[in-house]
């Protein structure tokens, strides 16, 4: 399982599972090791864990620099992925919904180490979507914002429909244009919520990040 601790990844997991076409036996996730944080989300590792703990999944980080240069960053994911293909894994779930060139840069580089990438949440309507994992319980905060498209105030906010409601119309609903990025604290894929607080907002690299924190 691809996994980046926010909400989309999280609701590929609970698809997954509800349909047992897979057995999901790892969550692969890029951190940032300058930072000891989940690359792009911001998250702390220790929320990582807490939230892998929950979901029972067994963690399998992927380390970079940052800045990070694309040829370093594909390495470490190819040497990775060689070693699960040597243990018996076959596939990689990712929670990508309808970006067409993120999925064709995936399934080409799984293709290279004899893997098949799969996309459960392919081409949902993000806004129908959006409102299902709100309705399934799914909680979740918004971890970085994108400034080009947000303030920084919905930095830290909850995934919600009263969020959702104030969203510009450019933005899409599940942020997979890069608007934003999320942490999930509770859902269905879960066996218990993780109690999270919200620190400061950190701006950097015209984003905002929320400074999640255990509670």
């Amino acid at each position: 399982m691809a996994w980046s601790s926010g909400k989309d990844s999280a609701w590929a997991l609970h698809e997954i599972r509800k349909n047992g076409a897979y057995e999901i036996v790892g969550a692969l996730t890029t951190v940032t090791d300058d930072f000891g944080r989940v690359s792009m989300h911001g998250v702390r590792e220790d929320l990582l864990r807490a939230q892998l703990d929950a979901a029972r999944l067994r963690s399998i980080v992927v380390r970079i620099p940052y800045p990070c240069p694309n040829d370093v960053y594909e390495q470490r994911m190819a040497d990775v992925l060689a070693q699960a293909k040597s243990e018996g894994v076959t596939h990689v779930v990712f929670g990508d919904i309808f970006l067409a060139d993120i999925r064709s840069y995936r399934e080409t580089r799984l293709s290279a180490v004899g893997m098949t990438a799969v996309f459960p949440l392919w081409q949902r309507p993000t806004d129908q979507l959006a409102r299902d994992m709100i309705s399934a319980g799914v909680v979740a905060h918004l971890a970085t914002i994108d400034l080009a498209k947000l303030p920084p105030s919905f930095a830290g906010r909850r995934f919600d429909s009263a969020l959702l409601s104030e969203l510009p119309p450019d933005v899409d609903p599940c942020g997979e244009n890069g608007e934003f990025h999320s942490f999930v604290a509770a859902g269905p894929m879960f066996t218990h919520p993780i109690d999270v607080v919200t620190g400061e907002t950190v701006v950097r690299d015209g984003f905002a990040y929320a400074d999640l924190m255990r509670g």
